[in-house]
């Protein structure tokens, strides 16, 4: 059978392309056209757009490229149309997918499959009509949205577990590389690790970076690495490290930055590294993450973490979250676990000050906040359930397609 999915961003794209697998296993003879990155092209099929072409975020940035993304969504809707897969599977990304679904409800009699739910419990709660009227089937990775989808909206859906704990076991499950073997690899010295997940966007890193290199350095017992977002070149994190460390800090790899390179006030400087996020989180000692996939990431391989989402508008957004948003966290940890297990700093809360207090909590590794956020993500692990999302996933699309 013919499956069309659109993922808008890399999470969407590694979840996506587990679930291209899954379905190949499930249906021999699977044929995929897609909107999504470089995992989901590894496995096959045609992509017809990237999914960098679609990712913006924020009010400003969305309708600053309004008429690119009105023209992927056009040429989107119109590639459906002519291709008539036998589903059309949506990954997250709702701005861009629950438009692309009202159309084809509208003109089509495919059926549009939602994995990864929308966070219409956050906000747009009010979504929950376009879903009820476009979408035919719904594949939720978090446990508590049965209970929004089900009790409270009496919208049937399939809890199917969570992808992210598939991918840490999966991981943890091949890789052996040690510490020491790590480091040699990627040109690090000895010291532990601090690891910076700073968002997979632009945007996202132009806001959190500068911020989280002032905060660690309070910390010259330790070595900076930042996850390299996979979609970005290193062009991206050049300006904020030559804000941080000065003319020292031109374009260096992995491959070509020495052990011990010191910036001109003496200061480890940091590293970039790309498509290494879980061996980096695997031998780091704490890590400062954005809010998203990334926190919850970091918690199923037992990192401490600080949870950190700066807003140039932040009074704005601290207001907007007491009488808007409907949620008490923004961390799918805390989510998850419902309680604060992670401590997060968001809005015009981040400030330098208030990383490095918390930061300086979780190092010490016998120290309470740390063992108590360790044994947190445990109590996360077991509410999120066994391995098998996308096996599980797909087999139901699958069963249902053919009971059609």
């Amino acid at each position: 059978m013919r499956y069309y999915l659109i993922a808008g961003e890399a999470s969407g794209d590694l979840h996506a392309s587990h679930l291209m697998h899954a379905l190949q296993a499930a249906d021999p003879e699977a044929e995929f056209r897609y909107y999504g990155g470089d995992l989901m092209t590894a496995v096959g099929g045609e992509r017809v757009a990237h999914y960098r072409d679609l990712a913006y975020m924020g009010f400003i940035p969305v309708l600053l490229h309004l008429r690119t993304i009105l023209r992927h969504k056009h040429r989107c809707q119109r590639d459906i149309v002519a291709w008539q897969p036998h589903a059309l599977i949506l990954v997250d990304y709702p701005g861009f997918n629950l438009g692309v679904a009202r159309y084809i409800h509208r003109h089509t009699h495919i059926p549009i499959y939602y994995y990864i739910s929308p966070k219409i419990w956050a906000w747009k709660e009010y979504r929950i009509r376009s879903i009820r009227r476009d979408v035919d089937e719904l594949f939720s990775i978090l446990p508590f949205e049965v209970e929004f989808f089900e009790g409270k909206h009496h919208y049937p859906i399939h809890y199917v577990g969570n992808p992210t704990q598939d991918e840490v076991v999966a991981f943890c499950s091949r890789y052996s590389e040690s510490r020491e073997q790590f480091a040699r690899r990627n040109g690090l010295s000895n010291k532990p690790i601090i690891a910076l997940l700073a968002g997979s966007r632009r945007q996202e890193i132009a806001a959190n970076l500068p911020r989280m290199l002032r905060a660690v350095e309070a910390f010259p017992a330790y070595q900076v690495v930042i996850a390299g977002a996979p979609s970005l070149p290193m062009e991206v994190y050049e300006p904020y490290l030559l804000e941080a460390y000065g003319p020292n800090s031109q374009r260096q790899t992995q491959a070509d930055r020495p052990q011990a390179d010191e910036s001109q006030t003496g200061r480890p400087q940091a590293k970039v590294i790309f498509d290494q996020t879980y061996p980096l989180l695997t031998h780091a000692s704490a890590a400062l993450v954005t809010s998203g996939t990334a926190t919850l990431e970091t918690a199923l391989l037992r990192v401490p973490q600080v949870v950190c989402y700066y807003l140039s508008w932040g009074r704005l957004m601290s207001f907007l979250r007491r009488h808007v948003l409907k949620v008490k966290y923004i961390s799918l940890v805390n989510l998850v676990a419902g309680r604060e297990v992670v401590r997060e700093l968001e809005a015009d809360g981040m400030t330098v000050e208030n990383v490095r207090r918390e930061l300086a909590s979780i190092l010490p590794a016998e120290s309470q906040a740390r063992q108590a956020m360790l044994r947190g993500y445990e109590e996360v692990a077991q509410k999120l359930g066994e391995a098998g999302a996308p096996q599980r996933a797909a087999q139901i699309m699958v069963k249902l397609l053919r009971g059609k």
